[in-house]
């Protein structure tokens, strides 16, 4: 008998991926195909549909031709799809706009205005904070701006629906797709009708809503002969890359939670039902029929190091630059830094948020820029987290994963800051090994979501300094303080 084997197909922000897995979990090959994003305006960002699923096509040839797959090998694919994504599309299903993806910022006078009226009555019932990342605003804008795609539009599609519904000629929509729209109601699963009437769309411009598990389909011939595979293999939905991430890195169960950091970053954690934060912290999606994620995006991760990086010239690796920072104290002695340099979702929500060094004296050099970046990068996550634990309770286990999680220093500084240890995952696979492992569970393979953990690679443990901890509790009582104080001034 041939290999087992399994596929993730991940359909990013930055870049599409086809990954090929054994039933472990153990990587088998890989293909990565770059996005183009598009700035036709200030605040506007924008990627082409029709490169993306060229690009998805293209990526799933390769890898397979990479493993010298034959047609009895591949069992399955599952799909993960990066959230708040939306096309409008033609009664042919072709794009009449360019995609906008989540960090179009065109509708942020309209989340203000929501803000300002029900905002929070409709975030109460979709958990999808009123920012204008949330294709519910976008089509806002839209609505008010006459925009021609938008009144040519017969349907509004994320790029994942986009993509289905030209390889397999369904117009369907996962959970957790269909709730990074802004216009799910998690607790019924349903389009929310005030959601739909503010955003100007009917219900028949949306997708069938499905759970993770739906099987789709029969793939399009003439895509599977694209491609190079059988059009009988069985493709499943999946759902969108934060939650999938969670699975793929083991996070499933109760007090499990997972900090993803590259150049932005996410802190995301698992739980029964739907609960709402009240304070408008923290999303809320919807993954199964009686599952959720809550967690909270930030806009600053590796990004803002990146800034600093470029601020300061530095013409080193950023390996070389983090280890200017390992011979200062914890604290930076006395510098505090609000990483909001690329605005901020998760908790201010604010598009107009603005970075700032605190408490710079003429002793300071670039190492304790550094050191102060790094402290105010964990600081946000942990404040993220603070949220969390309102409705979850104090995490039992912390992993994280992303780029900047092979900093040594940094990851210590996670410890240290939440005062536990951190488990370090090796892979940054994890939300396509989740499209995988849920593809696994909807063709009946596997018995359950839980299984997954049994099929981890190996994590590295990294042990909290107490001293540290207690020092770092204290700077951050005073960053909150801080960034309140500050938060007045932002946009004006």
């Amino acid at each position: 008998m041939g290999r087992e084997l399994v596929a993730g197909l991940d359909l990013g922000t930055t870049s599409v991926k086809a990954v090929l897995f054994d039933l472990r979990g153990k990587l088998i090959a890989e293909s990565e195909k770059m996005n183009t994003t598009y700035y036709p305006q200030a605040g506007w960002v924008e990627q082409e549909p029709m490169e993306i699923e060229r690009s998805t096509a293209l990526a799933m040839k390769e890898v397979i031709e990479k493993a010298s797959v034959e047609d009895d090998e591949l069992l399955t694919v599952g799909i993960s799809c990066a959230m708040h994504s939306i096309i409008c599309v033609d009664d042919s299903f072709e794009p009449l706009s360019n995609m906008l993806i989540w960090s179009d910022g065109r509708s942020s006078a309209q989340a203000q205005e929501l803000m300002q009226s029900n905002g929070m009555d409709i975030y109460g019932r979709t958990g999808t904070p009123i920012h204008p990342m949330s294709p519910l605003l976008k089509l806002r804008w839209m609505k008010e701006n006459n925009y021609p795609s938008y009144q040519k539009a017969t349907y509004f599609m994320s790029m994942k629906e986009f993509l289905l519904q030209k390889w397999f000629g369904e117009r369907i929509v996962d959970y957790s797709m269909a709730s990074a729209s802004g216009m799910l109601n998690v607790e019924a699963l349903d389009w929310d009708e005030d959601a739909l009437a503010f955003a100007g769309v009917k219900r028949e411009q949306l997708s069938k809503i499905v759970p993770p598990t739906e099987v789709l389909p029969a793939l399009n011939p003439s895509v599977a002969e694209e491609i190079g595979m059988d059009s009988q293999v069985p493709f499943v939905i999946g759902a969108a890359d934060g939650q999938l991430a969670n699975l793929g890195s083991g996070a499933i169960s109760p007090g499990e939670v997972a900090v993803s950091v590259g150049t932005s970053g996410a802190i995301r954690q698992f739980i029964k039902g739907a609960s709402v934060n009240k304070k408008h912290e923290t999303f809320t999606y919807a993954f199964t029929d009686d599952t959720s994620i809550i967690g909270g995006p930030t806009n600053n991760g590796g990004i803002a190091l990146q800034w600093l990086k470029d601020l300061l010239d530095f013409q080193g690796s950023h390996d070389e630059l983090t280890a200017m920072a390992e011979k200062i104290e914890p604290g930076a002695e006395g510098i505090i830094f609000l990483p909001y340099v690329n605005g901020e979702r998760a908790p201010l929500w604010n598009q107009h948020a603005k970075g700032n060094f605190y408490g710079l004296s003429i002793g300071h050099k670039k190492e304790h820029l550094v050191r102060a970046v790094l402290e105010g990068i964990t600081f946000n996550i942990y404040q993220i987290g603070k949220s969390l634990e309102e409705i979850a309770g104090k995490p039992e286990k912390i992993s994280v994963n992303g780029g900047l999680a092979k900093s040594p220093l940094w990851v210590q500084i996670m410890a240290d800051v939440f005062g536990q240890e951190i488990y370090l995952s090796d892979t940054h696979h994890n939300a396509a090994w989740g499209a995988a492992w849920t593809a696994l569970v909807g063709i009946d393979k596997i018995r359950s979501f839980e299984a997954i953990k049994e099929n981890m690679p190996a994590e590295q443990v990294i042990q909290p300094n107490r001293e540290n901890h207690a020092k770092y509790i204290e700077i951050y009582e005073k960053y909150k303080k801080i960034a309140k104080d500050l938060s007045v001034n932002f946009g004006k």
